[in-house]
């Protein structure tokens, strides 16, 4: 009997390098037919039913009938991203409008929680569009996130790492994408994507020798290891919990059905 192939959407961000390098290197691999997308075209496919599972902006999982997170690792932040920030040439309060990236849902609507919950504060919100980061100036701010960031800091006196601002807001991590499925996946699968996943997150020392530099001063181990949390522990599931009733306030709470192996358990979580 052939196995089924999973059709699997993941962010082509420098983040996921190691997740995918887990994948790659294990038998699971021969299982999935991969494509990289940016976050929002990720979640896209999951939603019109043309991917099985995605590395998913996790505010797109309000919209999906049954989502299940199929992994117990994410893309996630205990503290600073360094790679989700606001930029801009003045003090924030300052600022009379501010560029969303168009890349992401879950970093604009977490810029929109902590815009009215943590500074109070109301500046037009403008959609961005490609390019838009020349445009980060005077009383203007930008959201940017992603791989363009890399350098930014050294070009803007003021820079806000959401990461580090939420987690001074609500003193919890952060969960930016899970891996998502819209209907239940094979235990069997799940168990070696989750062991694929977590062994790629192991050779994290090696892999730092196996991709490009960065831009100087930028450490990728520094980044995987510091910035970067991948395990979706209690903490970062009570998060995400919090943010999702954050941003969708008036519809029905969410059940997160979390098909965990790696805790020997399946865990069904309701935001309250």
């Amino acid at each position: 009997m052939v196995n089924k192939k999973y059709k699997l959407t993941a962010v082509s961000y420098l983040n996921t390098k190691p997740l995918l390098y887990g994948i790659f290197k294990s038998k699971i691999a021969e299982r999935i037919e991969l494509q990289l997308n940016m976050p929002s075209v990720c979640a896209q496919k999951l939603q019109e039913g043309s991917a099985d599972i995605g590395l998913v902006p996790v505010a797109v999982i309000p919209e999906l009938a049954t989502p299940h997170i199929i992994s117990d690792y994410c893309i996630g932040t205990v503290g600073a991203v360094q790679t989700v920030c606001l930029y801009g040439e003045t003090p924030i309060e300052n600022w009379n409008a501010l560029y969303l990236d168009y890349q992401s849902r879950t970093s604009v609507e977490l810029t929109k929680v902590l815009l009215g919950e943590y500074w109070q504060l109301h500046p037009t919100l403008l959609n961005a569009e490609p390019g838009y980061e020349s445009k980060i100036a005077g009383r203007t701010g930008g959201l940017v996130i992603g791989d363009r960031t890399i350098g930014m800091n050294t070009r803007y006196p003021y820079v806000y790492d959401l990461g580090d601002i939420w987690m001074r807001h609500t003193g919890l991590p952060f969960v930016f994408a899970a891996w998502v499925s819209n209907r239940p996946l094979d235990a069997e699968f799940i168990a070696e994507f989750n062991e694929a996943l977590a062994q790629g997150i192991a050779a994290i020392p090696e892999l730092t020798f196996l991709l490009p530099e960065q831009q100087a001063g930028f450490d990728l181990e520094t980044y995987f290891t510091r910035h970067i949390s991948y395990y979706l522990d209690n903490a970062k599931r009570h998060a995400l919990s919090l943010f999702l009733s954050k941003i969708s306030p008036d519809a029905p709470p969410p059940i997160l059905q979390f098909d965990s192996l790696v805790q020997h358990e399946k865990n069904m979580i309701s935001v309250l």
